[in-house]
């Protein structure tokens, strides 16, 4: 159990982040009045600066399923699962480069929205629909899982009387502050959750003596493989190189380009650069959580096999056998490893996560609800009821998502129970984005289509693989199937655009590029700030980075 003190300063961290939500949602509703307030609400009035875009988007997709799995896939697979911290780095540039200008200039509220301008109105039902429910599953059920279980190990309480408690703390501030109370929040648990995070990793590091005798340890039991994020085919973990590269970009790309609760920030941004930037700038960010997420579960595994961390706890019997249960692994690290006060610093960082990731997520969800659903059936509603119908959807789907946890828990790794979900929700609308903006003869009619199938397939793929998991479907990895129903949305994509060609309107003519360079046409901030450049060393970057761990 972890000491008051630091129990304490937990708590105080929550009434201090709390506070501070409620505080900049009314000062700034005080000072608007109640123009545009609809706009304020969602968007934050369409003021946010690049770096707070960039924290934002990295705290939104940093939750405690970060801090708590990727430590759990160090402990058990090395840094295997970094190469989706790094990969998300190259689909930031795309967002940056190819989506961003077409989202900012559209002036759309959300992705749904872009949907429509694209394409037609039952696209931006289909995906407003989509990105509800995932929102609801992906972003809110699965981090109340991670932090139920960190909260349940830490305190010795109930795991759904903690994720309960928790949630409606956030989900006051959101609901009452919309995206400035959320933008702010995320602001500083980013600089929280880091802080956090380097000091476990420094621990572990200390406790353990360094990097090299970490590395003898691997060799010493045989595991330098732990080491390499490039695995040969056939590896056992399911995750060789090329599923890497083929998978990730269909999961990348959906998540970080054409997911309304990552996105939602960029629509926020002041101007076009500022939108740009932002992404890049976390970009940067995401070279982090290898070595301070992942890492710290390497260190962990080698501290284990010197007897140097007890992992008795975590110890279950399963198939007769005595195996660890490497959940909680990041848990006990805090119990054993950090001194008293510091602790209530990682508990800190573990519920900033929580807490970023539950409010980014609601307040998606409420935008979606207002424009993309309310709206529709009452296209006089006032502002007022924009903001009323948000706030309603956000507290219902709060409560659903608590519904959901014992279903998800049954995931062995919550890292991979989520990317496994993701890789067959992503592929059709990845394709319906990609194809939108890159080919011109992409049309509304093949746009629905292959929405409809392309889903239907996924659910179809995905509920057979868990039926029959020592059948073919189950058989697949999930990045290699998430390839595949990839390239059978393109297909259909491709031949219905020829069976229904293509009819544009004024402005969906001006919504694809007619060369991928005419995505560099705007000359963006002179020196350091550009985003080509920009772009181009972060591309270097992380090329370097792979080449270094391949």
């Amino acid at each position: 159990m972890i000491h008051p003190v630091d129990t304490t300063i937990s708590i105080l961290y929550i009434v201090f982040i709390f506070a501070i939500g409620l505080w900049a949602g009314i000062k700034h509703k005080y000072k608007t009045g109640q123009q545009n307030q609809a706009s304020e609400y969602f968007l934050a009035g369409k003021t946010l600066r690049w770096p707070m875009i960039g924290l934002a988007l990295f705290a939104t997709n940093i939750s405690c399923v970060h801090l708590v799995s990727l430590a759990q896939s160090g402990f058990d697979s090395g840094l295997l699962n970094g190469n989706f911290e790094w990969m998300a780095a190259f689909t930031l540039i795309l967002l940056s480069l190819f989506f961003v200008p077409f989202y900012i200039r559209s002036g759309v509220t959300t992705l749904p929205d872009f949907l429509e301008k694209r394409y037609d109105r039952a696209s931006r039902d289909w995906l407003a629909i989509v990105s509800v429910v995932s929102a609801i599953v992906i972003h809110i059920s699965f981090s109340l899982l991670a932090g139920g279980i960190v909260l349940q190990t830490l305190f010795g309480v109930d795991l759904y009387t903690s994720v309960i408690v928790i949630a409606v703390i956030t989900s006051i501030y959101t609901i009452v502050g919309g995206l400035r109370a959320v933008v702010v929040t995320e602001s500083i648990q980013t600089v929280v959750l880091l802080s956090g995070a380097i000091i476990m990793t420094f621990a572990a590091y200390h406790k353990m003596g360094g990097w090299q005798p970490m590395v003898n340890v691997l060799e010493q039991h045989h595991q330098l493989e732990k080491l390499s994020m490039m695995r040969p085919h056939g590896d056992s973990s399911g995750l060789p190189w090329y599923a890497v590269f083929l998978g990730y970009p269909i999961l990348g790309i959906w998540y970080w380009c054409a997911d309304q609760t990552i996105v939602q920030r960029v629509l926020g941004a002041k101007d076009e650069n500022h939108a740009r930037i932002g992404p890049l700038f976390c970009g940067f960010i995401k070279i982090l959580p290898v070595f301070i997420f992942v890492v710290p579960g390497l260190f962990a595994y080698a501290l284990v096999q010197t007897g140097q961390l007890d992992v008795t706890a975590l110890k279950t019997i399963s198939n007769g056998k005595e195996v660890i249960n490497s959940k909680g692994i990041y848990t006990l690290m805090i119990l054993q490893l950090i001194p008293k006060g510091l602790a209530g610093i990682l508990v800190a960082a573990l519920l900033s996560g929580l807490m970023s990731q539950i409010s980014g997520a609601l307040n998606s969800i409420s935008t979606m609800a207002s424009y993309d659903i309310y709206q529709r059936y009452r296209p006089g509603a006032s502002d007022q009821k924009l903001v009323n119908a948000g706030k309603i959807a956000a507290g219902l789907s709060l409560i659903f998502s608590l519904l959901l946890l014992p279903l998800l828990n049954s995931y062995e790794s919550i890292f991979n129970g989520l990317n496994d979900i993701i890789a067959h929700i992503a592929p059709p609308i990845t394709c319906v984005f990609l194809l939108g903006i890159f080919w011109g003869k992409a049309s509304a009619e093949s746009s629905k289509l292959t929405l409809y199938i392309g889903s239907a397939t996924g659910v179809i793929v995905f509920i057979t693989g868990k039926v029959f998991p020592a059948g073919f479907m189950g058989q697949i990895p999930f990045m290699m199937m998430a390839f595949y129903l990839f390239c059978f949305c393109v297909f259909l994509q491709v031949i219905f655009s020829y069976l229904f060609p293509v009819k544009h309107t004024a402005e969906s003519a001006r919504l694809y590029w007619k060369s991928p360079l005419e995505s560099l046409s705007s000359k963006g901030w002179s020196g350091l700030g550009n985003y080509k450049l920009l772009s181009l060393v972060l591309f270097l970057v992380m090329c370097t980075l792979f080449w270094i761990f391949r």
